[in-house]
């Protein structure tokens, strides 16, 4: 037995290969860094679909109708936003996403691409008393996530935005990945399998990680002393936020990716000191735990600075997964239609280890 499926190989993708030993992301024979900030996100969904849906547009056609699907949703959704807004979130987007058709064509896929965009926004201005604004179905998908958001996009935060989708659409066979393919391979509708991926998401060993970093920054900052505080955590047992990675052993690319993001804002919320702040605390967590667990290679992962390009862009800390949702359900549908098309049911064995009846002859 794998405990944790620890190097299990599940299925063949031709979708993305994370290099844990060397540090790379291989999107389908793209690197990392030659998508991000140089494919808008828009283009690397037809990356992500090409040969899994019949009569795929080009490039901007296909983004011409993930404009059209953000204005479909807002317009299917709309009547709910109230009754959602209760909810937190991100469970008030799922429940939205939920209320989508179940089936498997271009159109399901790209009103899923279209649905975090449109209702987390959405959801913010309710929870602050604010109207929902509607999509402009002719504009880019970042910018207009962040128009939703706030009613005005700069051509900065939507660029950082853009990149950070883009860099976040796809990652191997991760937790919300595997649960995304586990349901597919049922032959359930696309909706199904992306509220598995939903699911798995939003744990803290996951997706659900980023926004804790902000809480981090915050109470490091106010205790006046890195290092101290980071030891005091670590004796206590609790992780540190945005350092690990369960396949990277050295540092995560996105990582470096979000860094330069963020470090090219013109915002006063990331330039000067609160960048400056968290280049100190970044290094400080490096040391205290090569310190604490030199046993073990701990580096910066995609949540730290994914943290601070969010907090510059608008989004509160309890949005973040929403995010982070956002630009990952392109690569959830694509490996959902893969698994349809290429693989099996799965239903791997377990071993039983629990007390035996005795059995009457």
């Amino acid at each position: 037995m794998a405990n944790g499926l620890d190097d299990v190989v599940a299925a063949d993708t031709v979708l993305s290969d994370v290099d844990g030993a060397g540090g790379h992301l291989t999107i389908r024979g793209y690197s990392l860094t030659e998508l991000a900030g140089h494919w808008r996100y828009g283009q690397v969904v037809r990356l992500l679909f090409d040969g899994f849906f019949d009569e795929l547009p080009g490039d901007s056609e296909l983004e011409k109708a993930i404009g059209n699907a953000r204005a479909d949703v807002f317009d299917r959704l709309q009547p709910m936003l109230a009754q959602l807004a209760p909810l937190d979130i991100y469970s008030a987007m799922r429940a939205g996403m939920a209320l989508l058709p179940d089936g498997d064509g271009l159109a399901d896929a790209l009103r899923l691409v279209a649905a975090p965009a449109v209702l987390t926004p959405a959801l913010l201005r309710l929870g602050r008393g604010e109207k929902p604004i509607a999509p402009d179905a002719r504009a880019d998908h970042a910018a207009d996530m962040l128009r939703m958001l706030s009613g005005t996009s700069s051509p900065a935060l939507a660029k950082a935005l853009d990149t950070y989708l883009v860099t976040v659409c796809d990652h191997g066979l991760n937790a919300s990945t595997f649960a995304t393919r586990v349901v597919a391979s049922t032959h359930a509708g696309l909706t199904s399998a992306i509220l598995a991926g939903l699911g798995a998401l939003k744990g803290p060993l996951h997706g659900g990680a980023p926004g804790p970093v902000i809480e981090m920054l915050d109470a490091i900052e106010a205790s006046g002393n890195a290092a101290a505080w980071l030891r005091a955590e670590i004796a206590r047992g609790e992780r540190i936020m945005g350092f690990g990675h369960r396949i990277y052993r050295v540092r995560d690319p996105r990582a470096d990716v979000l860094k330069a993001v963020v470090g090219r804002l013109g915002s006063r919320k990331v330039t000067g000191s609160r960048l400056g702040f968290a280049e100190t605390v970044e290094q400080a967590a490096l040391d205290v735990l090569k310190a604490a667990k030199p046993q073990r290679s701990i580096q910066t992962n995609v949540e730290f600075y994914t943290a601070l390009l969010l907090e510059a862009a608008g989004f509160p800390k309890e949005a973040f997964s929403n995010v982070f949702a956002a630009g990952r359900v392109a690569g959830w549908i694509a490996h959902a239609r893969e698994q349809q098309a290429t693989g099996r049911l799965i239903r791997p064995q377990s071993r039983y280890v629990g007390p035996v009846p005795d059995l009457v002859a």
